[in-house]
């Protein structure tokens, strides 16, 4: 017997990978765990899960499933090289660990690109966000799935403002972002 004709559907590394990420949102907006341990957590998803990223982007969940993935390895690199600076030991590893998270930065932003192709770029919002950071002031714009929970992206990329800019999607002035107490945590 077909486990469809049962009445169960059978459960894809989507529904398990999103609600695992769904969860770790709830905990830390209730408070429950720091902005580090929400990262560190999505990474140990990503690790324990050990799928890599799809290479041919056809659906709006391999796409986010690739930004998610992208965006948890870039934090957890950047994470790697800030410690390491920090400590002034080991100056080759910070280089290498920031080399690797920026690569996986441009990724992440290669694969929210792909996504918005996929949704045709219908009910997207894009905005540059009040940020604490200086480094990210004036630069780091948010892009919000209007349609979707939990899809709201964020990147400095001039290269991507300049094509939601082009599709018309980008709104000029600045904006708080939707998640702006984590955007502004420091980890």
């Amino acid at each position: 017997m077909d486990v469809s004709t049962r009445g169960y559907r059978r459960r894809s590394i989507f529904d398990s990978f999103f609600e695992n990420r769904s969860s770790l949102i709830l905990q830390y907006n209730n408070g429950d765990i720091t902005k580090r341990e929400f990262i560190e957590g999505n990474y140990e998803i990503v690790r324990r899960m050990n799928i890599k990223p799809f290479i041919k982007v056809d659906s709006f969940e391999k796409g986010m499933y690739n930004y998610q993935y992208y965006n948890v390895m870039a934090k957890y690199f950047t994470t790697l090289a800030k410690e390491i600076r920090n400590t002034k030991k080991h100056q080759k590893y910070y280089v290498y660990y920031l080399n690797k998270g920026n690569n996986y930065y441009h990724q992440k932003d290669k694969s929210a690109l792909d996504i918005l192709k996929i949704i045709e770029f219908k009910g997207v919002e894009a905005y540059f966000v009040k940020c604490e950071s200086r480094l990210l002031r004036d630069k780091l714009f948010e892009i919000v799935l209007l349609d979707y929970k939990e899809a709201i992206f964020h990147s400095k990329a001039n290269w991507f403002l300049d094509i939601l800019r082009e599709e018309g999607v980008f709104i000029e002035g600045m904006k708080p972002s939707l998640i702006d107490s984590y955007i502004n945590a420091k980890y």
